[in-house]
């Protein structure tokens, strides 16, 4: 078996009227995020950002690097898609401003509907603290 690289991005699309778009994952149920994915061997984070956002909505366009960058354990409902020795994941922010929002097309393999809210809204919901924390520097700025 061909494990994760515990390194990640997370995207946070939003509008110029601080809308946040929100991606209900497949599984686990009911769990909301922005753009997020693991980098490929040899990749950089901006190249994954990038093949990321257009994997799960279709969008391309200008991504921004935060400096945001998060450590964390590595959630037990991912926990085997790392290798045993593997406990954290460090993750690099990036955000993409849209004109308005719109909608997208999800990847029906990993999410099961987009909601665009509020950036508070957005915050609220977003199921990972990471997440949380950066629609609320980026957006809410």
């Amino acid at each position: 078996m061909k494990y994760k690289l515990p390194e990640s991005v997370l995207v946070v699309v939003f509008s110029r009227d601080k809308q946040v778009l929100m991606l209900e994952r497949l599984r686990p149920q009911s769990f909301w995020q922005s753009v997020t994915g693991s980098l490929h061997e040899g990749e950089t984070e901006l190249a994954a950002a990038e093949r990321e956002l257009e994997e799960e909505t279709g969008l391309r366009g200008h991504l921004i690097e935060t400096g945001i960058t998060n450590t964390f354990p590595i959630s037990s409902v991912w926990r085997e898609r790392y290798a045993p020795e593997i406990t954290h994941n460090h993750e690099t922010v990036f955000s993409l401003q849209l004109d308005a929002a719109s909608e997208v097309r999800l990847n029906p393999d990993e999410h099961t509907q987009q909601r665009w809210l509020a950036y508070l809204e957005a915050a609220k919901l977003a199921s990972s603290w990471t997440n949380r924390d950066a629609i609320l520097a980026i957006v809410g700025k």
